[in-house]
């Protein structure tokens, strides 16, 4: 017997192990839940089976499942954006901007659409919600929620990183059922239920397929080569394309002298590459972020915090400062390598995600 008062949740399902058990999760905490899968890209070097893989896992749960066209908003707001930034000398992150522009839009939509009461995905993150007091009036406290965006329970599969652009207004509609749990028992659960899934982990870039980024680029951009430089402005040698080049890079430079070298910027009015045989060139103190979202807006300026420059680095220590136009400057306490431009720092307080932004400069 169907209760009419369950919760409606739409979860997003892409074939693989942490999607299929969070909507087993659900569906066993007595939620109504509807399973859908975009379709973001033409699998490379494959034919794109839209009912196979989450078809089977969907039969095998007994949940509904809608298949959305999605590569029109995918491209869009994606890959011509990653493709734009790399022509503008930046290293975009395109997980950040698809989780917030793509998928949860995404999600919204069809929640708005059906009357849905939640969404969920597989992401390995926590939601916690604490209850302020708001004002007082003569006869009661007024108590308003606040919702925190968390690190998972297994910091090594944690992606709160790539979270920060959500907020106040999406959290208390988005559930992570594998927040609190570890990778290997996801992968128990899932074998415990017979769950038809994908072998493997999601790739970083997953329109990528099996390309190399460099092959890839060099289809999207028309590239100019150039001459590259060290620090001194000794000319060391010709680089095939400022886009094909990211701050940090040691391999792929093909220059003389005594090496190795690593690329320390970009100078793109003149079209050069400037490296390094130092890598303490690398390190900085100071850098400025731009584009930011604060998932609480009632965070004051400057702030003590850790900062997080890419997926996966050590939190910093830091202050964080208001800078010119809308941007923040970012004071670490120890110095970070290779803070690169159009790359995401996340700000962090304990275990929380107070909110970030990308990366523009540093000094």
């Amino acid at each position: 017997m169907i209760r009419k008062n369950r919760k409606k949740v739409f979860v997003a399902l892409s074939g693989g192990v942490d999607s299929a058990v969070a909507a087993a999760l659900l569906k066993k905490r007595g939620f109504d839940v509807s399973g859908v899968f975009f379709r973001f890209f033409d699998a490379p070097n494959s034919t794109w089976k839209p009912n196979f893989q989450v078809g089977k896992i969907a039969k095998k749960l007994g949940i509904s499942l809608k298949i959305v066209d999605a590569r029109k908003e995918f491209r869009g707001r994606v890959i011509d954006c990653f493709v734009d930034a790399y022509k503008k000398g930046l290293t975009p992150n395109p997980c950040v901007h698809c989780n917030k522009e793509v998928k949860f839009h995404l999600l919204f939509e069809l929640l708005k659409k059906y009357k849905a009461d939640f969404v969920a995905t597989g992401h390995y993150a926590q939601i916690h919600i604490t209850h302020n007091i708001k004002h007082i009036t003569r006869k009661k406290l007024i108590y308003a929620a606040n919702y925190a965006l968390c690190e998972a329970k297994d910091k090594q599969k944690d992606q709160s990183y790539f979270l920060y652009r959500l907020s106040q207004r999406e959290l208390p509609r988005i559930i992570f059922p594998l927040g609190g749990l570890e990778k290997n028992e996801v992968k128990k659960m899932a074998k415990k239920l017979k769950l038809p899934v994908q072998e493997g982990e999601s790739q970083d870039i997953c329109f990528l397929g099996e390309k190399p980024i460099e092959e890839f680029l060099r289809k999207k951009i028309v590239l100019k080569k150039g001459k590259i430089r060290d620090i001194g402005g000794k000319i060391l040698g010709c680089h095939e394309g400022l886009p094909l080049y990211t701050i940090g890079q040691r391999k792929g430079i093909r220059i003389s002298g005594t090496g190795p070298y690593w690329v320390v910027g970009k100078n793109t009015r003149k079209n050069e590459l400037v490296v390094s045989n130092d890598p303490k060139k690398l390190l900085t103190k100071r850098f400025e972020v731009g584009r930011v979202n604060w998932i609480n807006q009632e965070i004051k300026l400057p702030l003590c915090a850790k900062v997080q420059i890419r997926y996966h680095s050590e939190r910093i220590s830091a202050i964080i400062k208001k800078g010119r136009s809308g941007r923040l400057i970012i004071e670490t306490k120890k110095p970070v390598q290779a803070a690169t431009a159009g790359q995401s720092a996340v700000f962090c307080r304990n275990s929380e995600v107070l909110g970030g932004g990308i990366i523009t400069t540093h000094k």
